[in-house]
């Protein structure tokens, strides 16, 4: 066993003393602050897109589609039920979509994945969610019973229709092509 005064003069170890000064150590602090992590990895809620206007305008579209599956899930009975299904399916679709689309926005997680274009993805469900919604609430009209549920959701399937019909012209896509129009 060395002693103290044998291990400062022995090459190739670092001494005591420069261990505990740190004057020549090669363990010196790092010169980089230390952020401390907390569980979620500094997600939060961005209000600031809740207020504005096409975070209402998201939240509608999600309280729309909800409304239009809830309508249609209080259907009792059904003989040519494939436009209640197509419906159904669509409205649910565009209800989790929607919804997963404003919870990544609103927890500001599209700023975490930049190598997506998160307009362009959110004009497309907004695209496909207006067609496919106007064309099952066409069928649903088409072959509905009359009952008060089928009504209610035929109305709100043509309202969130045209809603997202007017919120992909409010982004200018519509002047862009204008035989659109």
């Amino acid at each position: 066993m060395r002693t103290t005064e044998d291990a400062e003069g022995f090459d190739g170890e670092a001494s005591n003393t420069s261990m505990i000064s740190g004057a020549s150590s090669p363990y010196q602090p790092t010169t980089e602050p230390v952020i401390s992590r907390n569980v979620l990895g500094g997600i939060r809620c961005d209000m600031e897109y809740l207020k504005s206007y096409f975070g209402i305008l998201k939240v509608v579209e999600v309280v729309l589609s909800l409304i239009g599956f809830i309508c249609i899930e209080t259907i009792m009975m059904c003989s040519p039920c494939g436009g209640v299904y197509f419906f159904e399916f669509v409205s649910c679709s565009c209800f989790v979509v929607t919804g997963v689309l404003l919870l990544i926005f609103c927890l500001n997680l599209h700023t975490k994945v930049p190598h997506v274009n998160w307009s362009l993805t959110d004009l497309v469900n907004t695209a496909a969610s207006t067609f496919f919604f106007f064309l099952s609430s066409l069928v649903l009209a088409c072959i509905n019973h009359n009952t008060g549920a089928e009504i209610a959701a035929v109305i709100f399937g043509f309202l969130t229709s045209e809603y997202m019909r007017a919120r992909t012209a409010s982004r200018g896509e519509m002047e862009a092509r204008p035989e659109l129009a």
